[in-house]
C-alpha cells in the first residue's frame, strides 16, 4: 500500500481487516449518536456514547501508531541516514497530536 507521499504502509491484511471492522463499528456509533440527538435523548446518555466512540477511535489510532513504530520507524532506524530522523519526527508528531486530542 502506498500513501500520498509514495511511502509504503506495512499494515498486514488481517490487521487491516480488523481496523476496517472497528472503523465500521465506529461509523455505526456515529449514526447512533446522530439518531440520539435527533430524538433528543438524555444528554448524559449521548455523552456516554461519545466517550465510547472516542475510546474506540483512540484504540485504532494506537494500533496504527504501534504498527508504524514496529515497521516504518524500526526499518528506517536500521537503515540510518536522514530517513530515520524523518520517521522518528513523524512518530513524535503523531503522538503529540494524539495527546492533544
Amino acid at each position: 500500500m502506498e500513501h500520498e507521499a509514495g511511502q509504503h504502509s506495512y499494515i498486514a491484511n488481517h490487521t487491516k481487516d480488523d481496523y476496517l471492522k472497528r472503523l465500521r463499528r465506529i461509523e455505526g456509533q456515529a449514526r447512533g449518536l446522530q439518531r440520539m440527538v435527533e430524538e433528543e435523548k438524555y444528554c448524559i446518555d449521548i455523552l456516554t456514547q461519545v466517550s465510547a466512540m472516542k475510546k474506540a477511535l483512540e484504540a485504532v489510532a494506537l494500533g496504527l501508531l504501534d504498527e508504524h513504530l514496529a515497521h516504518c520507524v524500526v526499518n528506517a532506524v536500521k537503515a540510518g541516514g536522514p530517513e530515520a530522523e524523518i520517521k522518528l519526527k513523524e512518530a513524535s508528531d503523531a503522538i503529540a497530536r494524539l495527546v492533544k486530542s
